[in-house]
């Protein structure tokens, strides 16, 4: 599947793969407002997991994915995805 087959208005969900700073279990950190010197508590290394699309840029091929795992944001590039999928959204 290609970024340009996602249809604007649905909910599409795919596998990803980032680099971002982990912490010893291998779930990501995300740490803000660091001040200067101090050091960042986690460790960069490579993360993957389901994300949700919010925002795709078809032109950079990058796609804003929401972490169903995290509920982090991540700014992926669309070749670090795979799995890409329609949402089907369960009232429980």
């Amino acid at each position: 599947m290609q970024i340009k087959d996602i249809t604007p208005g649905e909910s599409w969900a795919c596998r990803f793969r980032v680099i971002t700073f982990l912490d010893d279990s291998g779930a990501p950190i995300m740490r803000k407002n660091l001040a200067i010197g101090e050091a960042h508590p986690g460790r960069p290394g490579e993360y993957e997991s389901i994300g949700v699309i919010s925002v795709r840029d078809k032109e950079q091929e990058l796609v804003t994915l929401v972490d169903v795992n995290s509920s982090q944001e991540f700014v992926v590039g669309w070749s670090d995805c795979w799995d890409v999928d329609k949402v089907e959204w369960v009232n429980e």
